[in-house]
């Protein structure tokens, strides 16, 4: 298995820069669950207690999704995507298709994961990390844009095979339930979001 060294940041209310980013910890090994790392001063990449990774080329990558969300007896429900066999519960989202826009790309991989039919009410924010693999000495920089998405229609029982599970779960249970810290934190900001629209 190939391993990978990150270190992300959050922005909480948009992509282009305008707002505080914070620092998220996370563990080696996951894109989404990064290390504590300094800001590297020379082409190299030194997550916190392991060896330094020599980076020779940087790369910029994107991927959009969202937060589907749905009111049932006054409780706010979002949908999340899982392997539970690996422990893995997450929201959907997904890498561009040529010529797509975020907003393109982010309904599509969401429907595609969830089996559900969306459009997107606003965004959330975005997630900004980046990862070595070592081997390869190359820095890749990602941006992954979250939205707040409505269902429209359609079935998660239609979804695809990426992952094994696709539930409608309580907000509050969501942001325990998932593997990825900056996720949760993209969640909490929905809640809020949704809040702030129903008062």
């Amino acid at each position: 298995m190939t391993t990978m060294t990150s270190l992300a940041t959050v922005s909480m209310v948009r992509a282009d820069g305008s707002a505080p980013q914070e620092r998220v910890d996370g563990s080696h090994g996951e894109p989404d669950r990064p290390m504590n790392a300094s800001q590297p001063s020379s082409p190299r990449l030194r997550p916190r207690g392991g060896p330094s990774v020599p980076i020779h080329s940087t790369r910029d990558a994107m991927s959009a999704g969202g937060v589907v969300y749905r009111i049932r007896d006054g409780q706010v429900q979002v949908v999340l995507v899982a392997r539970p066999a690996h422990g893995l519960w997450a929201l959907p989202k997904g890498t561009p298709e040529a010529g797509e826009s975020v907003e393109q790309t982010a309904i599509r991989e969401v429907t595609e994961e969830t089996g559900l039919d969306v459009s997107i009410e606003r965004e959330i924010g975005s997630v900004h990390y980046r990862y070595a693999v070592p081997g390869e000495g190359i820095l890749i920089r990602k941006v992954v844009h979250h939205f707040l998405m409505e269902p429209l229609g359609g079935d998660i029982a239609r979804h695809d095979h990426e992952y094994d599970v696709v539930d409608w779960v309580d907000i509050h249970e969501a942001t325990e339930r998932m593997s990825y810290a900056n996720e949760r934190r993209i969640v909490q900001r929905a809640g809020e979001l949704i809040q702030e629209h129903r008062t």
